[in-house]
């Protein structure tokens, strides 16, 4: 019998991820849908990002750092990866 694993197991590295840019984007008071629209994505895709159930790309993750505000380096260092 084989050993049943989660259905959709999260990978660490992309929740933490979506957890740093939610949380940059609430410490400046950015609402989600304001962040999604400066980094030119759609706001459902923003949420699944900040889930950690979606791989960004790194042009995508270029365009949420920049519309925070902050640089990849700081994003990623929040992010701990």
């Amino acid at each position: 019998m084989p050993i049943a694993s989660p259905k959709h197991a999260l990978d660490p590295a992309l929740v933490e991820l979506g957890a740093a840019i939610r949380s940059l984007r609430k410490a400046r008071g950015i609402s989600q849908e304001e962040l999604a629209h400066r980094s030119q994505i759609d706001r459902s895709y923003m949420s699944s990002i900040e889930r950690g159930t979606q791989n960004p790309g790194v042009m995508t993750i270029v365009q949420i750092a920049a519309g925070i505000g902050v640089s990849v380096a700081e994003l990623a260092t929040q992010a701990g990866i």
